[in-house]
């Protein structure tokens, strides 16, 4: 038989292939599992929680490479201001830069160190809440600044105060993710309470008083009610105490100084702690 009838009978060449292919594709994986079987898996109960290890802050440091947000960064305000009553420093730690500067309402500026040694518990019958409010936020690039008011209650020993207070956050983004670098926090004046006055006593304060040739203001009650007017702007005076009076919503205080005689002899206008003397004419 010729060469060319042979092929024709035996078929296509690749024909005596194909369950020699179909043998090795089912025998190879059987052969793979039983190799497997005998592996000593030990070394890899080590292996995979170290990777996990690896894993788990690359993981984290990724997350905080996502663009910032409004939203997050007022969460993670909150979440620093819901750690001062217990005196957490976690967030504190975490969400300050090591080179931070930090401006607080009381005039100090502290480091890192100092601020966070800084966070402690509220004494024994004290509690209180600080919420972040009125927020607005500007996000280009790796910098962030949150502008924010912070409405602080307290309660010590059953009595409740409240502050207001307006913070600036500068955040930034460097190879530990976002953080602060600046704080600055100032307080919202508000007005003292009222006291009580002897009605009487604002005969002894009327009056004119001068600054300077041609700078004078003018001292007088109408009812039960003290004012006191320069060029034509009237404002009353409300009593803190016996001889110490305030405006609404003006810092300082206005004092009604006595004269060895007993009678006044000047008005003192006190801004932080400092003093402008006016002398009373008549």
């Amino acid at each position: 038989m010729s060469d060319r009838a042979q092929r024709r009978r035996r078929g296509p060449s690749h024909a005596r292939f194909d369950r020699t292919d179909h043998v090795v594709f089912l025998v190879g994986p059987l052969y793979q599992m039983d190799k497997l079987s005998n592996m000593d898996i030990r070394p890899l109960i080590v292996i995979f929680p170290v990777t996990l290890c690896f894993l788990n802050p690359l993981r984290a440091l990724c997350a905080d490479q996502v663009p910032m947000t409004k939203e997050e960064l007022i969460r993670r305000t909150q979440e620093l201001f819901d750690a001062v009553v217990p005196g957490d420093k976690e967030p504190w730690q975490k969400y300050f830069a090591e080179d931070c500067i930090f401006a607080d309402e009381k005039g100090r500026n502290l480091n890192k160190a100092q601020l966070v040694a800084d966070i402690t518990p509220l004494p024994k019958g004290y509690s209180g809440t600080i919420k972040v409010a009125k927020a607005q936020s500007l996000i280009h690039g790796d910098t962030a600044v949150l502008s924010y008011d912070t409405d602080e209650t307290e309660t010590i020993f059953g009595q409740n105060l409240t502050a207001r207070y307006h913070v600036t956050d500068t955040w930034l983004r460097r190879n530990d993710g976002w953080q602060i670098v600046s704080s600055q926090a100032m307080r919202y004046y508000e007005d003292p309470a009222v006291g009580r006055i002897d009605r009487k006593k604002f005969a002894d304060f009327q009056g004119t008083y001068e600054l300077a040739p041609g700078q004078t203001r003018r001292v007088f009650s109408e009812g039960e009610l003290l004012y006191v007017e320069r060029n034509g702007k009237r404002e009353q005076l409300l009593p803190e105490s016996c001889e110490i009076f305030f405006r609404k919503g003006v810092e300082g205080r206005i004092l009604f100084r006595y004269a060895d005689n007993g009678r006044v002899n000047a008005l003192i206008d006190r801004r932080n702690n400092e003093d402008v003397i006016w002398r009373k004419l008549n």
